[in-house]
């Protein structure tokens, strides 16, 4: 067929819909949601079914406030995913609470224990004394002047140093078990051979009640001594060697500082030797002698490496003025 036949009908063009003449269309909007005012610290049930779920960038590094209690002012910041929120804040007095370095409750037992091992002493010596003539009361006075010692430990840092004062000041677990272990034998030593032995002269040339004396004189003696070290040393004196200097450190050359270098050394290494003497010992005390000896000579050469490094000429100084009163270190 031919494209020009009259039959076929013309192709029409598209139809174009008329120009829109109305208004034109409403762009949707959307009314703010209303503000609630509530309590934060409140917890809402509605909050507790719908957490929003926060971006974990953000999460980690905006902080927010944790807060212990309600009446807890002392609020600080931590990291939003610490492990510490919100259950294991540090609070400042935290140290204070059982099982802690300060924990108030430890200070008390050990000091309740301390004087009641005391108490039963003395009672345990009066006894003996009035009632027997056995030399047993040498034990309980051995367990007499232990107990004050460790008291005093922690009383003279309590008061003269007293934000480094903690339930270890009392030095009752101090370089164990080889602590407890030497005075568990001194003790036995004693039991031993007053209770199979009691006859028998141990001191040569009848010298035991010299000795004794002399034992007396040690332990007293040792124990002033080491406690006024710790009282004129104040702050500057710590139960472990310092390897770095604090601001409040100072080298001491007066008072007791004056003739013996490390008092506190001093009075402990000749109250430890004057117990075995009382004890009436020979193995202890030289035991004792030689272990207290190679203790405070190691301890004295590593302490003062930092002295040195802390103070200078001037403790190279002191040192060549003092001696230690310890023998053969100097």
């Amino acid at each position: 067929m031919s494209p020009n036949n009259s039959n076929s009908q013309p192709l029409s063009p598209l139809a174009v819909p008329p120009p829109f003449t109305g208004s034109p269309p409403r762009t949707p909007t959307f009314s703010r949601l209303p503000t609630l005012n509530e309590n934060p610290d409140e917890e809402k049930p509605w909050a507790t079914r719908n957490r929003r779920r926060r971006s974990l960038v953000v999460d980690a590094i905006s902080p927010i406030t944790t807060r212990t209690s309600p009446w807890n002012a002392d609020d600080i910041l931590l990291p939003r995913h610490s492990p510490r929120v919100p259950n294991a804040q540090m609070r400042p007095d935290q140290a204070y609470f059982p099982g802690h370095s300060k924990s108030l409750e430890g200070i008390a037992i050990r000091s309740f224990c301390l004087g009641v091992s005391l108490a039963v002493s003395v009672t345990a010596i009066i006894l003996i004394l009035s009632l027997t003539t056995s030399p047993l009361w040498r034990v309980p006075f051995f367990f007499g002047a232990l107990s004050t010692f460790h008291f005093l430990e922690f009383w003279t840092t309590a008061k003269y140093n007293t934000s480094v004062a903690k339930i270890d000041s009392f030095l009752l677990t101090a370089n164990w078990p080889a602590y407890a272990i030497a005075h568990v034998a001194a003790s036995f030593e004693c039991l031993v051979t007053k209770l199979f032995f009691p006859n028998r002269a141990w001191a040569p040339f009848y010298i035991g009640h010299i000795l004794l004396l002399s034992g007396f004189i040690l332990v007293f003696l040792g124990q002033a001594v080491r406690s006024l070290a710790m009282i004129q040393a104040g702050t500057s004196f710590n139960h472990t060697i310092q390897r770095k200097k604090k601001d409040d450190h100072d080298l001491v050359t007066t008072g007791i500082y004056s003739f013996l270098r490390h008092p506190a050394y001093f009075g402990f290494f000749y109250w430890g030797i004057g117990s075995q003497l009382v004890l009436g010992n020979p193995i202890c005390f030289v035991g004792y002698l030689i272990v207290l000896w190679r203790f405070f000579a190691t301890r004295i050469k590593s302490e003062e490496g930092d002295l040195i490094r802390f103070f200078g000429d001037d403790y190279i100084e002191y040192k060549k003025r003092v001696g230690t009163g310890i023998p053969l270190i100097r």
